[in-house]
């Protein structure tokens, strides 16, 4: 009896082995939660155009499901089947922030979606205009600290990690913000090159062109290292504040049930094209940097950001519902 169960179940498993050795074998879509153009889109296009460009053909087929600050791609994809034929572009705001700002998301990240690599991150980098009188971040945090009203900080909206990391510093340094929320980062630079406000957490790439123009002042970058578009710019690190060490990161999610084989052939094949020479190009001139982790190392990092976001909103008491 116990040689033919083990025989059973060793026959059972040889169609299943068999097809995850073809897996993929037609287009995977991959869902972006923002429109063509954007951060996110570029990190997605780019790795789809390396898979596209090898010898099986293409592979991944990007389609923009922008809304609700990435929800709506990311309701989407844990409504598809999990056949490994259906991904997501997930982020922050979406996965790690969302669930702890809304009480009613329609979907679960935790429960709904598995992740299968971190392809890339964006670090933020303080800029003030060029007017401020700080010019580093110990004169920003002095003259905050001394000012009798609260900082106009530019930001791009409650749930965001620009926002959020606003109050991070504000919290870790002793002084208040005035959060000004806008809708793109054309009016949020406009306003800060101006002056209407006076500070704000932007991507390197965002803010390298008018930096260097002359237009805002750069104080401090999220990063651990120094970002190649702004090498004169200190870390938080340098500054004395190690606290603010938080970033934009960019990764692949599959509906939960996706079977093992199948995520661990997609680890594999989204490291390579992430890592081939025209993706890192094209992404670090845009201001990321390239991960390409494995799948213990995404999901390591992904429940670490929900932990620590979560404790941030609740400390701040932020609902958005």
């Amino acid at each position: 009896m116990l040689r033919r169960c083990l025989l059973i179940g060793l026959l059972s498993c040889v169609p299943f082995a068999a097809f995850s050795q073809t897996y993929p074998d037609h287009p995977v879509r991959l869902v972006v939660g923002f429109p063509p153009g954007t951060g996110p889109d570029l990190v997605a296009r780019s790795v789809a155009q390396a898979l596209g460009d090898g010898s099986r053909g293409q592979r991944l087929v990007v389609e923009n499901r922008a809304g609700a600050g990435g929800q709506i791609a990311a309701q989407t994809v844990t409504r598809s089947p999990a056949d490994g034929y259906t991904l997501l572009l997930g982020e922050a705001g979406s996965i790690s922030i969302a669930p702890a700002v809304y009480s009613k998301l329609p979907y679960d990240p935790e429960k709904q979606l598995v992740p299968v690599v971190e392809l890339a991150r964006s670090d933020y980098v303080l800029v003030v205009p060029i007017s401020s009188p700080a010019h580093d971040v110990k004169g920003f945090i002095a003259n905050a600290r001394s000012d009798a009203k609260r900082i106009n900080f530019a930001t791009f909206g409650i749930g965001t990690q620009a926002y959020l990391g606003a109050e991070m510093l504000a919290d870790l340094a002793g002084f208040k913000i005035e959060p000004v929320h806008y809708r793109d980062t054309g009016a949020a630079i406009t306003s800060l090159i101006s002056g209407a406000v006076q500070a704000a957490f932007l991507t390197p790439a965002m803010a390298a062109a008018h930096v260097s123009s002359g237009k805002m002042r750069a104080l401090a970058i999220t990063a651990p290292v120094r970002s190649p578009l702004l090498p004169g710019v200190p870390t938080f690190t340098e500054a004395g504040w190690p606290q603010v060490d938080f970033s934009a990161w960019f990764a692949i999610f599959a509906p939960a049930g996706t079977p093992a084989p199948f995520l661990d052939a997609l680890n594999r094949q989204l490291v390579t094209a992430v890592q081939h020479p025209d993706v890192q190009r094209v992404l670090q001139e845009a201001g990321f940097k390239v991960t390409g982790t494995t799948r213990v190392e995404s999901e390591k990092m992904v429940k670490s950001e929900a932990a620590r976001w979560a404790n941030i909103v609740k400390t701040k008491g932020f609902k958005l519902d």
